[in-house]
């Protein structure tokens, strides 16, 4: 089986735990996290993130109360063969899981169902290469895969959409790609924006420490957020958006969007508000979560920090901290944390009390985490529970979450 260290902290491969057997549910121990009270924002919750009680069906003499701290629990689903991602078609909610070894598989009632893709033989799985993340657009007629190639470098590729939800291997068109210095660090997702543009997430290139200082230079696409219109030119496989930041800066990449990150392997945009919520792999200390607020650009032209910064700490003094946003949440490297997994705002329906935080996790740990977040910053932490492992969360087409274990194990989330 290969390895899968997503953009671990570490810089060395982590192996991957068994899963438990199917539709076994994980115990959440639910206890609050003590509150991070460093960048508490005056006032209540806005609107916009705010959980609200339920409706009763009596007139109620006075205001609801709060819903309190969420609480959840975790089960099981199928065992997926090295399982990185789910995604679901937007027409028809559709899912999909994203296998590192090349393969996408149609998930048919939480189970693996037919292969939609097979393209093992493009990708070699191992470590943070392989097929690493999937988008489909909005009428469902096209899918884009971002992978590591068989000498490791860069893919984004089109498939055409068949209508049972299988892709169209004779359409596949290459629309960007580039080579990767060192085996690691290679992002992997891509997203399609609220704009209806596509989001790509690269990391700074790998080995360790940002060596080659690629992350703030404007003239890499390494450690950046781009962002691009799949649509082909004459001249390329992609159309570059004319109000992308660095669109007529000399000696710019006019495909960036943010700058200064290590390796964001998971990002996400509140389907409510459009915020770009962004989980970047720190180095060996700090873990961070980064935010671009849809008004003001949803993370136009951002400067996340790294390589100045692992989180909100100086790392290498080389290179500037001017014009740096810094992270909403950072946590340390204590007991087994090691490197973030993101991520989504929850919107769905089941769990009330979690709606409008920010949940993640931790690979090594496990630890499912959640965020309050009100006025632009953190109000507090809880702790959800534990999964082995944990790749990613992603939403589902009602806002639901879905938990990701290396060993395999796809977990379902609902309220305790």
């Amino acid at each position: 089986m290969a390895l899968l260290a997503a953009g671990c902290s570490s810089d060395s491969n982590v192996a991957v735990s068994s899963a438990n057997s199917s539709g076994s549910t994980v115990a959440s121990s639910v206890t609050a996290a003590p509150a991070d009270t460093s960048g508490t924002a005056a006032g209540t919750q806005a609107p916009t993130t705010a959980a609200t009680a339920a409706p009763s069906t009596a007139a109620p003499t006075t205001a609801a109360g709060p819903l309190g701290d969420p609480a959840v629990a975790f089960t099981q689903l199928g065992v997926f063969a090295q399982p990185v991602e789910v995604v679901y078609r937007p027409t028809d909610g559709l899912l999909y899981v994203v296998e590192q070894d090349g393969k996408v598989v149609i998930m048919d009632d939480g189970q693996p169902g037919a292969e939609a893709l097979d393209m093992t033989d493009l990708t070699s799985a191992g470590g943070e290469r392989g097929l690493l993340g999937l988008a489909i657009t909005k009428d469902g007629s096209l899918a884009y895969v971002n992978y590591t190639d068989n000498d490791g470098n860069t893919r984004i590729d089109e498939y055409a959409v068949n209508a049972d939800g299988t892709f169209d291997k004779s359409t596949r068109r290459e629309v960007l790609g580039f080579d990767q210095p060192y085996p690691n660090h290679n992002g992997g997702d891509v997203v399609f924006g609220p704009d209806g543009m596509l989001y790509i997430g690269t990391g700074d290139g790998g080995s360790g420490g940002d060596p080659d200082r690629r992350a703030l230079n404007t003239s890499e696409w390494l450690g950046k957020i781009l962002r691009i219109d799949p649509h082909p030119t004459t001249d390329a496989g992609y159309t570059v958006p004319a109000d992308n930041p660095f669109v007529g800066v000399d000696g710019a990449r006019p495909e960036i969007w943010s700058i200064g990150l290590r390796n964001p392997w998971r990002f996400s945009f509140d389907r409510q508000t459009g915020d770009l919520w962004i989980a970047d792999v720190g180095q060996g200390q700090w873990e961070e979560v980064d935010a671009g607020w849809a008004a003001d650009g949803g993370g136009r032209g951002l400067n996340f920090g790294w390589s100045a910064f692992e989180g909100n700490h100086r790392f290498n003094a080389d290179q500037s901290e001017d014009g740096v946003t810094p992270p909403i949440h950072e946590y340390e490297h204590v007991g087994q944390d090691c490197s973030i997994s993101g991520s989504a705002l929850y919107r769905g329906a089941a769990i009330p009390a979690l709606v409008g935080w920010y949940v993640f996790s931790d690979y090594c740990s496990g630890q499912v985490r959640a965020l309050q977040i009100a006025d632009r910053a953190e109000v507090k932490q809880v702790g959800l529970g534990t999964v082995p492992n944990v790749v990613s969360i992603n939403e589902g087409p009602d806002g639901e979450l879905y938990v990701l274990s290396a060993g395999g194990g796809i977990y379902s989330v609902a309220a305790a």
